[in-house]
């Protein structure tokens, strides 16, 4: 089968580009633009890419294609997709071509949440692999374990990403309710995606169409501490449940039953029994209690899946972390360069608390691009200020943003500088960047390469 895949350099349908390669599939696909590190892996796997909607690839590398999978950044009024609604042409989503061609009739574990997908799934994937089942993958990043964010095995077991954001234009339920999981791991639950969901009880009804969708003798893993997760559940739920948590903020009575609990030196109980404890490698970035909490879901899930909690320790003692999650990306003149995807004021909050553990006193310069949707719309500037509190110094970089960068940050005071230019920002880091200071730069795209232009400037003058 000759598939054309639209919006192919996304993490996910280049996931899905690689995996349909791998099934023996004739895959060709195109984007508005064709850009690494994606289309390095794309291009080496033999998948011609095509730069634009330009309807005439029709004619082209997209003649007679067998299906037209589409990506969500796909629009009504692209050219193409409407040259292929125009000829009749048929097409899928990316996640229903998924279901249909690769998860039917595997054991699907699926990780949603707000916050920590990408590292949670990492970890399951890994701890899987590690106990010798091999497990296909579908991930939003680059597990550095793997190397790459997506295989197909022949394996019974499929580790998945599940993301709520809409599936395509032309099917807004959310990505996750179509892969059917018989485990379900419920990370966290807060608002986001403000172009799509009016509030969160929008989000909530998502997450219960995933909950209808695991079988009975399937199993969510849920996240104890969070209430909008307890009103999913509490919407109807028709399968085995555990819950995990933080032991230090766990009640002292009315535990949860079949509840887990990691504590802050990493041990993990199961209804008060000890069950081992978390080690992270000696050059891990999975810092902090959201990274102990994802390792706990994790567990937990493999657990279902028949690996025991031991041999998951066992894994993740050996687990190295995904890129671009406090990933550093070097160091010169004595100042350390960090990458990290964290774009939601929890995830920046709690991105600089594992940080500000690991370094100590020394100073946390952020630099934060404000790109996604939900913070383009600024409809999460006001608790910007408070995630940013435990930086030494904040940079923000403002240019096409729809609010005042400054007016939001103001209550930092002296402490937050907001810059529209890319160079006149680089220029203003390097020269209050000193030795020892640590600067964590959070963005969800590629920020104009200002990792490398930061090192080379640091390099330059020291």
């Amino acid at each position: 089968m000759h598939l054309h895949i639209l919006g192919i350099c996304g993490t996910f349908m280049g996931g899905i580009a690689a995996i349909a390669k791998t099934a023996g599939h004739r895959v060709t696909g195109c984007d508005a633009n064709v850009y690494p590190p994606m289309s390095d892996q794309l291009e080496a796997q033999g998948i011609a890419l095509t730069e634009g909607y330009d309807p005439a690839q029709l004619a082209r590398v997209a003649k007679g294609a067998d299906a037209f999978v589409v990506g969500n950044a796909v629009t009504r009024g692209n050219p193409l997709m409407e040259a292929i609604l125009g000829g009749g042409l048929p097409y899928t989503s990316g996640p229903q071509w998924l279901f249909e061609n690769v998860l039917a009739g595997k054991w699907v574990l699926a990780v949603a949440g707000t916050h920590g997908k990408t590292t949670t799934t990492s970890m399951l994937a890994w701890i899987l692999e590690h106990a010798g089942l091999a497990p296909g993958f579908l991930i939003g990043g680059v597990p550095q374990d793997f190397g790459i964010s997506a295989r197909l095995t022949d394996s019974a077991f499929f580790v998945l990403e599940a993301d709520e954001y809409d599936t395509a234009f032309f099917d807004k339920r959310s990505k996750f309710v179509h892969y059917r999981p018989r485990t379900a791991i419920l990370n966290n639950l807060e608002y986001d995606h403000a172009d799509i969901f009016a509030d969160v009880a929008a989000i909530e009804t998502q997450f219960h169409h995933l909950v209808r969708t695991v079988p009975a003798s399937g199993r969510l893993v849920v996240n104890a501490g969070e209430a909008s997760l307890a009103r999913v559940l509490a919407r109807g739920c028709w399968s085995e449940v555990e819950h995990f948590g933080d032991a230090a903020r766990a009640p002292a009575e009315g535990r949860p039953p079949r509840s887990w609990w990691i504590g802050d030196d990493g041990s993990v109980t199961h209804d008060g029994a000890a069950q081992g404890a978390l080690r992270w490698p000696a050059t891990s970035p999975q810092l902090g209690r959201h990274n102990r909490l994802n390792a706990l879901a994790a567990l937990v899930a493999a657990r279902h899946a028949g690996v025991p909690v031991a041999a998951g320790l066992a894994a993740l003692a050996e687990f190295h972390g995904t890129k671009r999650r406090l990933e550093v990306r070097g160091t010169a003149g004595g100042v350390t360069v960090y990458d990290d995807f964290a774009h939601h004021p929890t995830a920046i909050a709690t991105t600089v608390e594992g940080l500000r553990r690991a370094v100590g006193r020394a100073r946390i310069l952020a630099v934060l691009e404000p790109r996604s949707n939900t913070m383009k719309l600024g409809a999460m500037k006001d608790a910007l200020p408070g995630s940013l509190a435990d930086a030494d110094v904040t940079f923000c970089y403002a240019a096409k943003l729809g609010w005042d960068a400054k007016a939001a940050l103001a209550p930092l005071g002296a402490k937050a500088a907001v810059h529209e230019d890319l160079d006149t920002l680089v220029d203003a880091i390097v020269a209050d960047a000193r030795a020892g200071d640590h600067v964590l730069v959070m963005s969800n795209g590629g920020f104009g390469g200002i990792h490398g232009k930061l090192l080379a400037r640091l390099g330059a003058r020291q």
